[in-house]
Parts: structure tokens; C-alpha cells; sequence
């Protein structure tokens, strides 16, 4: 097999990314846009060893699955890669995902629910961020193509209602005032990234540049065209970086935070404070999560953002602790604990979870932790503190199956550290805790990812637990 050949090959499963993966003789060729069961001519567009890239290029026999895509620019945009395939098909991909995950990284053969839907499969998104840039002597607004930092220029995006409206007022901005998107190669260009927020109706807008910029007040025009109540910051980052916001915010319009409610429960968040992007699902989520702790029982919530899952612990338990490093969201959280009502029975930690964790556990010996950390999943330190700690049950939600099958892995013992260093499995699994739930949510309709929420128990006796849920 060589590049640019033509080859007519049948699509047998669907590989990690939602790609198509197919076989050519020895070689394993993967595909985006194929689905499995279906024939087509596929042009080979790389290879190497026995691995193959290649791209349809005539599709023969399609699959009952396949939809018309919603987005022009679904197959170049590399925010969604599952638009072709039937909502329904969808979620079967993510529980066989999740499963196949916990096994080939992890070693763990669990069951796995079906993947919970989400009512919304389109205009789901809370949080979008654009990557402002230029090409051909002009300022365009869209999102990176898949594996690359080349913007796709869009008009719109289906994920998110009000994307259309954005992108149009950072165009007319930026060609009003003179203005340039911002350049990766060269460092030039003021323009870099628009962030937008949706708070219960209210919007929180982050213009992202690397120095300041005339003509603000007309952007404010512009966003007063668009949202009825919204806060307006600038943020500056000077730095040749990936990273999307510098550390300076400067607030234009509105204010620092805005208030939602959730389950009777009233929230703050700001433009650094995380909130899961679709409210929906995040409503079932922690439903979910809740029902695996008792009212008797302190909660421990690591990486708890602005603290509304932590104040729903608190509601429900003795007690709940919240630890978070984001400053401001640690400020929006205490917030919270004062306008419910909560003040003796929630503790707000600002810190690294890795060094407030334990000191916690010392005092609250029959606590449950809660994990959901970012998608590197949780801190190798902690993994292994919890495995030396009397903790009784884990709650883990992760939206990367990959660092979830490791997470889980160590604390089940498929996985352990060899002497150099390295992550392998275990022959014999003598691991301390033992998986009672796997559950995965679709947070995130018409993209590969997946949130799923994990229940474990520590084993009394290396065949079962010491209690039950």
C-alpha cells in the first residue's frame, strides 16, 4: 500500500476518534467520516509501519446510521466529528467507547450502562471560544481543523445558538477599527480568541488580545446588540503560547459574576470559573452523583470549581468540602455557601488537591472523595494517597476515558508503577478498591467525548466490600 492509492475496503468498527477503521490486507487503515458496515473507494492519504490515513472518496454502500450533517464546515472543523451518524448511534459508540477504553488502557472488563442522552442534540453548548486569526491579508473567526491550529472559517456553529450573531460583531470589529487577527508564526495581530459564557440567560463575553486596542466602545455596541445582560472583559496575553487567557482580566462592562440556580440552589461564575457547558446533562449528572452518597456520610469535592456540586453534597450530607485552585471560582463558592444557607456545611479550600486532600482525611475519617478533575485526569499523588488512606468510597466523573482507565486502573490494581517509572498491567491485580458503577453521559452531542461517572467501593476482604450503596 502506498499514498494516494485507491482501495475499496469495508468499515469495520469505529475507532476512538468516531473515525472509521477499516483493513486492507495486513494494514489498518482509519477514516473519518466512514461508518461501520459501509463500503466506499477510500484514497490513502498516509502511511506507515502497517498503519494507514487515507479519506472517502466515493461511498458505495451507505449505512442505515448516517445522517446529513448540520454544519458546512462538519469534516474541516475539528469541533465535532460525529454529525453524520444518528443521534441513537451515537450513544451506542460512547458506551462501547468507555468499555473498550477501561480495557485496552486500563485492563478493566466492567459493565457499562448505556450512555444517558442529552435532550438537546444541536444548541446544547453554554461555552464556546474562537480562535481569531488571519488569512490571506484578512481577520477570520472560526474554529482549529482537527490536530492542527489552522482556523476554520465559519459563519455559525449548531452547537451553540448565539455563535453566528459573535462571530459577525468580531468581523465588523475588527474591519471597522483597523484591527488584525492574531497570527501564530509571527506573534502579530491583536485580536486572539472570543469567549462567550451562557449564565441562566446571562452572558459573559472575554475578548482575548495581546495589547490595547482602540474602538472598545464600539465592540460594546456591537455585544449590545446581542445580549440583553452581559458582562464584557478584555483579557491580555502577550505570550507565543497555546494557551488561550493570560493572567490579566480587565472588566469593560457589567459585572465580575453573574447568578444562576440549579436544584434550589443559587450560583455565581465568572469568566475563569468552570461550569460543565451543557446544563442538561450536567442536571442528570449530578443527580446521578448525589445518589451515590448518604446523608450521614462528609463529602470531599476535589476540583469542585464554583462549588455548586459541592453545595449539593452539602445539602444532602453532614458536611461537604470543596477544593479548588482557581481563586475566583473559590470566591464564587463562598458566595454560594452564604446565600444558601450553608455556612455549617461547606468548606471552601483554595489549593492544589494534591496538598489540602489529606490534611481533610486526617480529621474526616469515613469521608467520600469525589474526583472530577480536568481532562489530564487526577494528580498521580493523589491516586496514590488514596490508595494508602482508609477511604471508603470514590466518586470519580471524567470526561477523558483514556486518563479515567488509568486513574481507575491504579486504584483497581490492573495498573501499577514498575521500577523505572513506567505505567503497566498487573498479572495479578491485588488492587484495594473495586468498581460497582460505570455510567457515561453525553455531555457533548455531535463530538467524540464522553462524561462518565464511576462508583468504587474499598474491598474488605479482596472479594467484596465492607458496605453497600
Amino acid at each position: 500500500m502506498q499514498k494516494n492509492d485507491i482501495l475499496t475496503v469495508t468499515c469495520e468498527r469505529l475507532g476512538s476518534n468516531g473515525e472509521g477503521v477499516a483493513r486492507f490486507g495486513d494494514t489498518v487503515l482509519f477514516i473519518p467520516g466512514f461508518l461501520t458496515g459501509e463500503k466506499a473507494r477510500v484514497k490513502v492519504l498516509a502511511v506507515k509501519d502497517k498503519i494507514a490515513y487515507g479519506k472517502v472518496e466515493e461511498l458505495l454502500t451507505p449505512a442505515e446510521a448516517r445522517v446529513r450533517p448540520v454544519c458546512a464546515v462538519f469534516g474541516r472543523c475539528g469541533g465535532c466529528q460525529l454529525q453524520h451518524i444518528r443521534y441513537r448511534t451515537q450513544l451506542a459508540f460512547k458506551t462501547e467507547l468507555v468499555k473498550n477504553t477501561l480495557k485496552k488502557i486500563g485492563g478493566i472488563d466492567a459493565e457499562v450502562s448505556p450512555c444517558i442522552r442529552s435532550d438537546r442534540e444541536y444548541g446544547y453548548r453554554n461555552k464556546l471560544i474562537l480562535p481569531i486569526g488571519q488569512k490571506n491579508g484578512r481577520t477570520v473567526v472560526g474554529f482549529y481543523a482537527e490536530r492542527s491550529h489552522r482556523i476554520v472559517e465559519t459563519e455559525e456553529c449548531p452547537i451553540s445558538e448565539w455563535t453566528d450573531k459573535v462571530i459577525y460583531a468580531v468581523r465588523n470589529f475588527a474591519e471597522k477599527c483597523g484591527l488584525d487577527g492574531y497570527d501564530e508564526e509571527t506573534g502579530r495581530g491583536q485580536l486572539r480568541h472570543i469567549a462567550v459564557r451562557n449564565l441562566g440567560k446571562k452572558f459573559i463575553v472575554v475578548l482575548v488580545v495581546t495589547e490595547n486596542i482602540k474602538g472598545v466602545d464600539y465592540f460594546v455596541s456591537l455585544l449590545d446588540g446581542i445580549f440583553k445582560e452581559y458582562s464584557f472583559f478584555l483579557n491580555f496575553n502577550k505570550q507565543k503560547t497555546n494557551v488561550v487567557f493570560g493572567k490579566e482580566y480587565r472588566l469593560i462592562k457589567g459585572e465580575p459574576t453573574y447568578t444562576a440556580e440549579e436544584a434550589g440552589i443559587f450560583y455565581e461564575a465568572g469568566a475563569e470559573t468552570f461550569v460543565q457547558v451543557n446544563e442538561n446533562v450536567r442536571k442528570k449528572l449530578y443527580e446521578a452523583a448525589l445518589s451515590l452518597t448518604d446523608g450521614e456520610e462528609t463529602v470531599i469535592d476535589c476540583y469542585s470549581g464554583g462549588g455548586l456540586l459541592t453545595a449539593m453534597f452539602a445539602k444532602k450530607c453532614r458536611k461537604a468540602y470543596g477544593i479548588e485552585i482557581v481563586k475566583e471560582a473559590v470566591e464564587c463558592a463562598e458566595r454560594l455557601k452564604a446565600a444558601n444557607g450553608l455556612s455549617d456545611k461547606m468548606v471552601n479550600i483554595t489549593g492544589r488537591v494534591e496538598e489540602e486532600l489529606f490534611p481533610i482525611l486526617d480529621k474526616e475519617k469515613n469521608a467520600a472523595v469525589v474526583l472530577d478533575p480536568p481532562r489530564a485526569g487526577a494528580d498521580k499523588n493523589v491516586i496514590s494517597a488514596l490508595i494508602d488512606s482508609d477511604v471508603r468510597k470514590i466518586v470519580m466523573i471524567s470526561c477523558n476515558p483514556a486518563t479515567l482507565a488509568r486513574d481507575l486502573g491504579l486504584l483497581t490494581g490492573t495498573l501499577v508503577w514498575d521500577e523505572k517509572g513506567n505505567l503497566i498491567k498487573s498479572s495479578a491485580p491485588t488492587g484495594k478498591y473495586e468498581i460497582c458503577s460505570v455510567q457515561p453521559f453525553d455531555m457533548f452531542p455531535q463530538t467524540k467525548h464522553v462524561e462518565t461517572l464511576v462508583l468504587l467501593n474499598r474491598k474488605s476482604d479482596g472479594k467484596g466490600t465492607d458496605f453497600t450503596v
